[in-house]
């Protein structure tokens, strides 16, 4: 996934050597409406070369469609900060997105009942 050059940028004791507040050039929101469930897939019509090196790694953890919560996690950044990269992506037509609607209401009692009973039950 990342070259040895990005392997600078990282140090395994100390997280990421450059902070988010860097990478993302003090911007505090995205341009484009994303969730965490959204689902973002590289379109191919720009080259990793032709972007910085955070963008590049993003672009590359989304050859097929990913939710923005993975690919935060796999970045080891915020999901705000995961966002705005994202949504740089999809300004320059690097990335496309999809939202996604829930099959269910994320904050109805009932679903996160039955949820929790779920989860007690494997235990």
């Amino acid at each position: 996934m990342a070259s040895s050059e990005d392997d600078v940028w990282i140090d395994e004791k100390a997280g990421r050597l450059v902070r988010p507040y860097t990478v993302i050039n003090g911007r505090t929101s995205p341009t484009n409406k994303l969730d965490l469930l959204s689902m973002v897939r590289a379109t191919g019509q720009v080259s990793q070369n032709q972007l910085g090196p955070d963008h590049a790694q993003v672009l590359y953890l989304c050859p097929d469609p990913t939710p923005v919560v993975e690919v935060a996690a796999h970045l080891r950044l915020p999901a705000a900060v995961a966002k705005i990269l994202l949504s740089d992506l999809i300004d320059c037509g690097a990335a496309t997105t999809h939202v996604s609607h829930p099959a269910a209401d994320p904050t109805d009692r009932s679903v996160l009942e039955a949820l929790l009973h779920g989860l007690q039950q494997r235990l």
